[in-house]
């Protein structure tokens, strides 16, 4: 099993000014994968992010709450190599349960697609190239015949 470490950060709040960069959403963007960006290169993966209350004084006596948004990373704790061996581990034993000649299940067969012609239904609405091709003015079959008004 992975066990992990976690880094919380509080999100950018404000975008910064990027040459070619005109609006404020995009300002803010670019803060935001700027910030995702440095901690992925120091090994963190991005996991979520939060809004939590704080509370905080608010003058002599007061306090009030305020609402903070984090950024949630998370890293394998531990030697790389022993996380991608459980990994490797793991597929392994999923793949021999899923196997064939264990507890009696079938293992998992590959059918091959059959080459023979299909033929169309009913309600295939492309004609057979054999068939004759209907008359401009005459009534198409599925329809009832009306009668003529004089």
């Amino acid at each position: 099993m992975t066990h992990y470490e976690y880094k919380v950060i509080p999100a950018p709040t404000k975008g910064v000014k990027a040459p070619g960069v005109k609006t404020a959403e995009a300002r803010f963007a670019g803060t935001v994968e700027a910030a995702l960006n440095a901690q992925a290169a120091d090994g963190w993966e991005y996991l979520r992010t939060d809004i939590l209350p704080s509370d905080e004084r608010q003058g002599l006596t007061g306090s009030q709450t305020v609402y903070r948004t984090l950024m949630v990373f998370r890293r394998a704790k531990g030697d790389a190599g022993a996380a991608a061996d459980d990994v490797i581990q793991t597929a392994q034993d999923m793949a021999e349960a899923s196997g064939p000649g264990t507890s009696g299940q079938k293992g998992v067969q590959r059918r091959e697609p059959s080459l023979t012609p299909i033929k169309p239904s009913r309600a295939d609405p492309a004609p057979s190239p054999d068939a004759p091709k209907p008359e401009p003015n005459a009534p198409k079959p599925d329809t009832p015949k009306t009668p003529d008004k004089d």
